[in-house]
């Protein structure tokens, strides 16, 4: 994928919680198993080892897709600009295709509208070929196209499973065209003991996995599951393959059961 597209690629690879060897293997096994997209963020602390993975992989940098975030500390119009910069040494680039403000922290001191803005300069210096926002409820979200214009926000990168399925939000960012970024679409690993999404997964021939996945590429948000086990990285690119019916589509959605994982205080919203 080149990189002159704006569009976020649907499957990409997560580096939540990896760190030192262990994430510079999941990213080298994912680039050889045909992963060409990157989500990584200022507090996962990966950055360089993410860097490193890249460069010794010889994919080239325009077949890559690369997301980062700003974390809450940096959100201050002297600090965002800076703070990027630095990832972007740490990754080894010139510019990111996507960098995201990581939590709308609304205790944080600096005004949504004062961080919308700082990040719309990282764009204008050519830092980041597109932005984007994560866990922003609906209102944020407004604020946020109201600060950037309409068609700026890539992405919201909202936590999103069969457990968890924010149908609101999801249905308010696609009216304005902004890309549903699923993330903990396993909700670390809950939905794969679940009876339901085991017996789909047996009628298909595929792993609960594939099954999640599989649900929310149907429904049409990008998703960045993460993995340590190469066979894991494999199988979970084999969902894109996985075609479930609208009855099996039915039946995950009736799990829904508003089962966040992830909701730190003084970060998060109040959620939709």
């Amino acid at each position: 994928m080149s990189t002159v597209s704006t569009a976020v690629p649907a499957f990409g690879l997560g580096t939540f919680r990896l760190k030192g060897q262990v994430v510079i293997d999941s990213v080298r096994n994912g680039l050889e198993l045909g992963y060409r997209a990157i989500d990584t963020a200022q507090i996962y602390g990966n950055e360089a080892e993410v860097g490193e993975a890249i460069a010794a992989s010889g994919v080239a940098r325009d077949d890559l897709y690369l997301t980062t975030k700003v974390w809450v500390d940096n959100y201050a119009p002297e600090k965002l600009v800076p703070s990027l910069e630095q990832s972007l040494a740490k990754l080894r680039t010139d510019a990111v295709d996507l960098t995201l403000i990581h939590w709308p922290a609304p205790d944080n001191g600096v005004p949504l509208e004062t961080f919308m803005a700082a990040l719309a300069e990282a764009k204008a210096k050519g830092l980041t070929r597109a932005i984007g926002i994560s866990n922003f409820n609906i209102e944020q979200t407004k604020r946020a196209i109201g600060v950037v214009g309409k068609g700026e926000i890539a992405t919201n990168q909202i936590e999103l499973s069969p457990y968890l399925q924010n149908r609101k939000v999801a249905a308010f960012l696609q009216g304005e065209g902004v890309q549903v970024t699923s993330y903990m679409t396993l909700a670390y690993g809950k939905v794969l003991g679940d009876p339901v999404i085991g017996a789909i997964a047996e009628r298909h021939g595929a792993t609960p996995a594939q099954v999640a996945l599989a649900w929310a590429l149907r429904l049409g948000y990008c998703v960045i599951p993460s993995s340590t086990k190469r066979a894991n990285l494999a199988s979970n690119l084999l969902a894109q393959q996985l075609a479930l019916s609208d009855a099996d589509m039915q039946e995950i959605a009736a799990l829904e059961r508003n089962g966040r994982e992830v909701s730190p205080a003084g970060l998060a919203p109040l959620w939709d």
